[in-house]
């Protein structure tokens, strides 16, 4: 059985409607003893990214860019002034290997979005810079992608999300990292 959440938290009834909680109780029901409270914590989860996932990914279609060009050229934008990065500190932001940040960093060149050159952070370094046509870009489209995620979360009053935020915080900090 779900916890109650009290007075402030979500109410019990509604969270016994969810899916999950079908589940879990399925489960209870036939394997008696098993383990079934995550049921109602991670398949919520999962279904909310999911959803999310598709979402963003027809979001940055309509937006005309694509999810691992938006990743490189918002780690760059991100970091500031002269929005320059080495490719090595590309890597270690956007937790993809290095082969694949080098695809990224090709096609963004090849688009104008992106240029590589002599870093000034090592001799043996590449930089890889925004170009103005990069700049304007991923402003435009993470300015729009911004105000339509926080739509989707609009349902949320901000002491929720905040309480959200901190329990998502606390329960990614306990999950194991990638391998």
């Amino acid at each position: 059985m779900p916890h109650d959440p009290g007075a402030d938290g979500y109410p019990l009834e509604a969270v016994l409607r969810w899916p999950a909680a079908d589940i879990a109780a399925s489960w209870r029901r036939e394997l008696p003893g098993a383990r079934t409270e995550s049921i109602e914590v991670i398949t919520p989860v999962w279904r909310i990214a999911k959803l999310l996932a598709d979402d963003r990914r027809r979001t940055l279609a309509g937006l005309g860019i694509d999810p691992s060009t938006l990743d490189l050229l918002s780690v760059i934008r991100r970091s500031g002034p002269p929005y320059e990065l080495t490719t090595r500190e590309i890597t270690r932001r956007t937790l993809v290997t290095a082969g694949a940040v080098s695809q990224r960093i090709a096609r963004a060149e090849q688009a104008g979005l992106v240029e590589r050159s002599p870093s000034t952070a090592s001799r043996r370094a590449v930089g890889v810079r925004l170009t103005e046509a990069g700049h304007r870009l991923i402003e435009a489209t993470v300015r729009r992608l911004l105000d339509h995620e926080a739509d989707l979360i609009g349902a949320l009053t901000a002491a929720e999300r905040g309480t959200l935020t901190g329990l998502l915080a606390k329960l990614e900090g306990s999950l194991p990292g990638p391998e």
